[in-house]
């Protein structure tokens, strides 16, 4: 029976991500792959009991609920400190619920792209240096979307990042692999879907 799995993201971005995703778990699921419903929530992810009943209502015709917040969600003074505490107030929000899974991505959606650093560039035809830290490490300071707007808007075509058109680019033909071996919480993501789905996770 092939495991329905609703995954609330915060919006273009990640929806983006869904190929690159399904790519990737084709390849490591065979004969087991999941449905995978990506719910954008306009921009961020519900709080509270809004979170609590759009997961109630999301497990009535699928087998797992996972959200995929940012912690960067713009606020002042941010909503969460870290990824590990993005999960635990979603945890709270929802209560005692197994088939829940919250994730976070450190510090927003757009670290998991800065791995891919090159094929950016081929994106926004500019030679501009990437950040040197590690990817997740890049933080509210300056998030890594504003890295990636950065090399956009100073490149000799001058315009500006489509998270949407621009983040398939970027990823298009890239191996998730790659980005997971840099970015713990994307591999926790990865995780969380092949041990729902019945895969090997080691």
């Amino acid at each position: 029976m092939t495991v329905r799995i609703a995954i609330l993201v915060e919006g273009a971005t990640e929806t983006a991500f869904k190929k690159a995703l399904i790519a990737w778990l084709q390849s490591r699921l065979p004969g087991k792959m999941p449905k995978l419903d990506f719910l954008p929530e306009d921009g961020r992810i519900p709080k509270g009991e809004k979170l609590q009943r759009k997961v109630r209502l999301l497990l009535k015709t699928n087998d797992a609920v996972i959200a995929l917040t940012d912690v960067y969600t713009g606020t002042n003074p941010p909503d969460f400190k870290d990824a590990a505490d993005a999960r635990a107030k979603m945890t709270e929000w929802v209560g005692p619920e197994p088939r829940f899974h919250p994730h976070a991505a450190q510090h927003e959606f757009e670290a998991w792209l800065l791995p891919y650093w090159p094929q950016v560039q081929a994106v926004a035809k500019s030679k501009n240096a990437g950040p040197a830290q590690e990817p997740e490490s890049v933080n509210h300071g300056k998030p890594p979307s504003r890295h990636i707007a950065d090399i956009f808007r100073t490149s000799p075509n001058g315009r500006r990042y489509s998270k949407t058109r621009d983040g398939m680019a970027i990823l298009a033909g890239q191996d998730l692999q790659t980005a997971a071996a840099l970015c713990p919480e994307l591999m926790r993501f990865l995780t969380t879907i092949l041990m729902l789905s019945g895969g090997e996770t080691g």
